[in-house]
Formats: structure tokens, C-alpha cells, sequence
């Protein structure tokens, strides 16, 4: 039963993130729109990316200053070895998701306009 359980998580990760693969992949195949919606679209991408790496700057400070802290204390004993790494790959994971959400959003914009004047 215990080994049961262990497999649920992994198993619901990979099936959560092969719907999103064929969730993305519908989107993208859809109608980008005509030219002013996707040069509007290029404009509010690049908008969205430079937000994107002005923010990253700034968290990846913390985030570095945080690892630094959390291998101190896994180095004398206070916090658990495994922390350090926990944390490293958390974060590493949810900037790679806000990349990728980021992208995903921005990609579908004008496709979503397009949708809009074809209903």
C-alpha cells in the first residue's frame, strides 16, 4: 500500500504535465490573427520578457543569498543536508514555470483576439 501511495505524486506530475504539452501544442496551432494583432502581440511580449528578466535579476539575488544561508546552517548540523538542494531545485523549477507560463501567455495573446473575432 505504502509503495502504492509513493507513485501517485509522480504519476499525476507526468499526467498533469502531458496535458499541458498537448494543451500548448493545441494552442499554438491555432490562428495568430491578422498583422496588427501580432505586431500588438510582439509588443506586449517583449514587454512581458523584459519584466520577466528585471524581476529574475532581483529574485536570483535573494534566492542566491538564500542557498548561501541554507548551506551554512545544512554545513553545522542545524538545518538537514537535503534542504539546500530542496531549495535549489524549488526555485529552479518555479522560474523555469513562470518562463514557460510567461511564454505560453504571451504566445497566446493574438490567437486568443482571433478566436474572439471568429466567434
Amino acid at each position: 500500500m505504502d509503495s502504492m501511495l509513493f507513485w501517485i505524486a509522480p504519476a499525476g506530475s507526468i499526467i498533469a504535465l502531458l496535458f499541458a504539452y498537448i494543451f500548448y501544442k493545441m494552442v499554438m496551432k491555432a490562428d495568430k490573427g491578422n498583422e496588427t494583432m501580432v505586431e500588438i502581440a510582439q509588443a506586449v511580449r517583449e514587454g512581458a520578457f523584459a519584466y520577466l528578466k528585471q524581476q529574475y535579476k532581483v529574485v536570483s539575488l535573494v534566492f542566491v543569498i538564500l542557498v548561501i544561508l541554507l548551506s551554512i546552517l545544512a554545513y553545522y548540523g542545524i538545518q538537514n543536508p537535503f534542504v539546500p538542494f530542496a531549495f535549489l531545485t524549488g526555485g529552479f523549477f518555479s522560474g523555469l514555470c513562470g518562463f514557460l507560463g510567461m511564454n505560453t501567455a504571451t504566445n497566446a495573446s493574438s490567437r486568443t483576439a482571433q478566436g474572439a473575432r471568429e466567434s
